[in-house]
């Protein structure tokens, strides 16, 4: 059994930073791509960021480019988030891509096998 548990959440003000940490364990991590998604209050859990396998390729949606770095090691997937803003607010969720050796690109969320528990984040105006 897979296990990924977040934490890293909280609450900041608009312009702040904070970072998220995902550690997993259950399966050979380092052979797996992983992302996060986020979701809002009435919303669909959108695709934020993702990391392949190696870690030499990442992917962005459009509307963190420039202020969310995601980031692995040899157990954790990280995302740095800076100028936060109020649309930011979300539970922000890590998941593990379901075939090894992936890219992390997807935004498809049956494409993850694997998913934390969430962890909120809250940007105040």
């Amino acid at each position: 059994q897979v296990h990924l548990v977040e934490s890293g959440g909280g609450l900041v003000q608009a312009g702040g930073s904070l970072r998220l940490s995902c550690a997993a364990s259950g399966r050979t991590f380092s052979n797996f791509a992983m992302a996060w998604f986020r979701q809002a209050p009435g919303k669909e859990r959108e695709f934020v960021a993702g990391i392949s396998w190696r870690g030499g390729s990442t992917y962005y949606a459009d509307s963190v480019k420039g202020r969310f770095t995601i980031s692995r090691d040899s157990a954790k997937v990280y995302l740095q988030m800076i100028s936060l803003k109020p649309g930011d607010t979300a539970v922000y969720y890590c998941a593990s891509e379901g075939r090894p050796f992936g890219w992390g690109s997807t935004g498809r969320t049956y494409e993850y096998d694997y998913w934390g528990q969430g962890t909120q984040v809250t940007v105040s105006s």
